[in-house]
């Protein structure tokens, strides 16, 4: 005979930890502004081509969420040349829709947050708001579980591949890029992206086989931040497969699938693209046009932690692999999180925001064992806040 067993529904009841039951509430939402000023001002093919000024400072937004049984968790979006204090200001609006919430509806209060904001759509600058929100609350629920977030969604390896973008801009000259691949390298990096685009491609043929000469066989990409027309993009990337890149970067106008499709079918390279994009909807089409090899979504921008693992789930019934864009904090987590192969994108400009760094072993990044996202706001970072606000019940 089997024994009859009554399930209360508390959960309390039955001896389990008060953490365990769904009895937390959100009790305040922090959100702050910060500017992180470069040491130096970058360029890339934007701005040799008129479209864009040098970058100085990247604009970031904080959201420190803290629950009535005394869990945080902390979330981070960001932009770069502007768009910095409308994050902020869209974020301060909608932060008061989490009070009293139980932190661990994510896609509930994801949604919440979305139609708060609703008249202002569901991409672009309100996305990059809400995801601020939405990371905190994934990393408070990895913090309850005691897990580093990639084991909370499921990781499939360690460690992922990593490459380096920060020394490879156009407005460094050749010799100075040469100089930072060597040290790159040396630091433990797996792989080394240039940036290509310039008004003359000649020029960038130039750069890229001095490069390539200088690394032999080392994993090498190009990133063109959509320069290039079709034709153009298809001239220069037949030129460029005797360089025998890990992927093209870019080539094209962000937003148009059906060229970056045609690139890829045409091309032996393999094309990347989807960092721009701020929606996982905007990811679908690249998905569905197989328009890319390498898709390249950036949790802040698309959403949040919630938006990006549905685009991971799309790319990967098309067998897409991933590299997420910039904030290599967070995304070494996801990528780790990817069943396919996957890289994660080296910048050292964030290590002044945060307590903690992230360790490279043989061309890899380790996923760091802390729970969480496993980062803490420096001093530093406090000292870079212009503007904060707590919300309260």
């Amino acid at each position: 005979m089997f024994e009859k067993r009554i399930i209360p529904a508390n959960p309390l009841q039955a001896g389990f930890p008060a953490d365990a039951a769904t009895l937390d509430r959100i009790k305040s939402v922090k959100v702050s502004l910060s500017f992180l000023p470069l040491k130096r001002p970058i360029s890339d093919a934007k701005v040799l081509t008129g479209r864009q000024k040098p970058l100085t400072e990247v604009a970031f937004l904080f959201a420190e969420i803290e629950t009535e049984g005394g869990y945080s968790g902390l979330g981070v979006s960001y932009s770069k040349r502007a768009g910095g204090p409308g994050l902020y200001a869209h974020a301060r609006e909608i932060a008061g829709n989490l009070i009293g919430e139980d932190p661990s509806d994510i896609a509930r209060l994801w949604t919440k947050l979305a139609w708060a904001g609703a008249s202002v759509g569901r991409s672009g600058l309100a996305t990059q708001a809400i995801a601020a929100f939405d990371i905190a609350l994934w990393d408070m629920k990895a913090k309850r579980a005691g897990l580093p977030l990639a084991k909370l969604i499921g990781a499939h390896k360690d460690t992922v591949r990593c490459y380096n973008t920060s020394g490879g801009f156009l407005s460094s000259p050749i010799e100075e890029v040469l100089e930072n691949c060597q040290t790159s390298v040396a630091s433990g990096i797996g792989g080394i992206k240039l940036k290509v685009g310039q008004p003359d491609p000649m020029e960038d043929l130039r750069r890229v086989a001095a490069v390539r000469e200088q690394l032999g066989d080392f994993p090498l990409m190009v990133d063109a931040n959509q320069q290039w027309d079709r034709p153009t993009a298809l001239r220069i990337g037949r030129i460029m497969e005797q360089f025998n890149l890990v992927w093209i970067e870019e080539p094209l106008d962000a937003y148009d699938a059906q060229g970056h499709a045609q690139l890829a079918a045409a091309l032996d390279t393999p094309i990347a693209s989807g960092e721009m994009l701020s929606s996982a909807q905007e990811h679908l089409e690249l998905v569905q046009l197989d328009a890319v090899d390498f898709i390249q979504p950036d949790a802040p921008r698309v959403g949040g932690i919630t938006q990006f693992l549905k685009i991971m789930t799309m790319a990967e019934q098309k067998h897409m692999k991933l590299a997420p864009h910039f904030f290599m904090e967070l995304h070494v987590h996801l990528a780790a999180a990817y069943p396919h192969d996957s890289w994660v994108e080296h910048f050292d400009w964030l290590e002044p925001l945060f307590n903690e760094r992230l360790e490279l072993k043989d061309g890899r990044m380790v996923v760091p064992p802390r729970p969480g996202i496993g980062i803490s706001l420096s001093d530093q970072a406090h000292a870079w806040t212009v503007s904060s606000e707590t919300i309260t019940a």
